[in-house]
This record gives C-alpha cells, sequence and structure tokens, in this order.
C-alpha cells in the first residue's frame, strides 16, 4: 500500500483525488492499494451519491452563509466537512482481499482499523451501527464506500475541532438514521475526538503500516490532469450534484 499525500484548496478536487485513487487502482494490471489523510479548507455539504438533494441538506441556508454543496462517489448520507474535520480514504484490492466483497467484511475491516488508530491516542471508542465510531453513544465518524471490479474505496470523516451547530443548520434531518441515534438532532447526536489532529493522522498512517503502507505514491502529470477533468466534468458541475 502506498501513501498519497496530496491536499487540494478545493472541495471539489479534494472529491475527484478519492475516486482518482479508486479508478487508478482498479484499472491496474497488478494489485495496487492507496491510503490517503487530508483536510478540506472549507465547509462544505457532502451528498452520498444517491442523496436527494432536497431531502437531506438545507440549501437556502448554504447559499446564504456560503457553504458549498458537492456530491460524492460513494454511498450513505449527506455530512458536513471542513476545517476541524480530519478525512480519510484508503482504496483495498480485491485480488489481494478476496474476502472484503463481502460488504460487512469490508466494513468490519476497515473500522477495526481505524477504530484501533483512535484507541491508540487513548480514547474508548466503540464501533456502532453498519460503519459509525463514537464515543459514550455519540458520533465522530461517519463512512461510506465505493465498489469497482477489481478495487473498493473506503473513506470516511473523523471530527476533532469542528462547529458542530453547522450540522443542524446545513442538513435536514436524515431519511435513514441508526437505531442508537433515538431520534436525537445533530448536535446532540455528534461529538469531536478531544485529540490534536497530528496525533490522529500519526495514527491513522500507523495502522496500515507495513505490510501496509510501504511508501509514498507519486503523481505523474497525467494523474493531474485526470483529477481535473473530473473535477471539471463532474465534481464542480450542477449536474452531479443536483442529480437527485
Amino acid at each position: 500500500m502506498q501513501l498519497v499525500n496530496k491536499t487540494l484548496q478545493t472541495t471539489a478536487g479534494n472529491l475527484a483525488i478519492d475516486e482518482w485513487m479508486l479508478d487508478s487502482c482498479d484499472v491496474s494490471t497488478t494489485p495496487r492499494e492507496l491510503f490517503r489523510v487530508w483536510e478540506n479548507p472549507v465547509p462544505a455539504v457532502i451528498l452520498g451519491r444517491s442523496s436527494k438533494f432536497a431531502d437531506e441538506v438545507n440549501a437556502a441556508w448554504c447559499q446564504q452563509n456560503g457553504i458549498e454543496i458537492l456530491r460524492r462517489c460513494s454511498g450513505g448520507a449527506s455530512v458536513v466537512i471542513g476545517p476541524g474535520c480530519l478525512m480519510y480514504a484508503v482504496v483495498l484490492d480485491y485480488r489481494l482481499h478476496p474476502q472484503l466483497r463481502m460488504l460487512d467484511e469490508a466494513h468490519r475491516f476497515v473500522m477495526k482499523r481505524i477504530q484501533s488508530a483512535v484507541l491508540q491516542t487513548g480514547i474508548d471508542v466503540q464501533y456502532l451501527g453498519t460503519c459509525d465510531l463514537t464515543i459514550k453513544n455519540r458520533k465522530f465518524s461517519g463512512n461510506s464506500m465505493r465498489c469497482k471490479r477489481n478495487c473498493l474505496l473506503y473513506h470516511g470523516t473523523l471530527l476533532y475541532s469542528f462547529p458542530l451547530h453547522l450540522m443542524g443548520k446545513s442538513l435536514a434531518t436524515p431519511p435513514r438514521q441508526p437505531e442508537y441515534r433515538a431520534g436525537r438532532s445533530h448536535e446532540a447526536f455528534v461529538c469531536n475526538l478531544p485529540v490534536t489532529p497530528a496525533a490522529l493522522m500519526k495514527e491513522l498512517i500507523k495502522v496500515w503500516n507495513p505490510p501496509f503502507v510501504e511508501s509514498e505514491a507519486t503523481m505523474t502529470s497525467n494523474d493531474l490532469v485526470e483529477i481535473q477533468n473530473l473535477v471539471d466534468n463532474k465534481y464542480a458541475t450542477a449536474a452531479w450534484t443536483e442529480k437527485l
């Protein structure tokens, strides 16, 4: 596994990198796996691939307050990201891990490692629902995946110093909720990790250490062109963001 050490200054660009990671691994003739940790420079609402724009987002409030709304390539419900929310993405190859074609196993494989990384910072963390990490029944990490022929992309959020009120303002009540949420509002349901981003990033990278993380991936000029094409033709377009 290689580390992708790249963060762009636009939300669309950062979403595009995650999809580029999946695509580049999936078309590789030999197994290839990538891991990335990043933080978006500005607050933004990120719709899930099948999220309904009108049902999950308070678009008028977001527009009035300069909050971007974009759509990612993976499933799950809408989230709010930005400074104070660390993001990770990992691409895993079925040719190395055939058991991950079973979705429950894929969730467990990744979430147990992310949970382990947070535990190493000294925080007692629980894994609840399909793919949530929590502290005392409050969620600080939501995750989702996208599967292709040879690989899967698994990525998610880790709140550490995020202005939680933005969630209640930006998002509507989600149409699907885990049972443990018990009808709580966004602000009552989520929390920040009491940890520095440097400590968290260190443990996240360490948990994918050899035989996982082997080196840093080199991005070529062609790779950057492919990422920009994803931005121009998908992530920065209303046709993609407002498709549902």
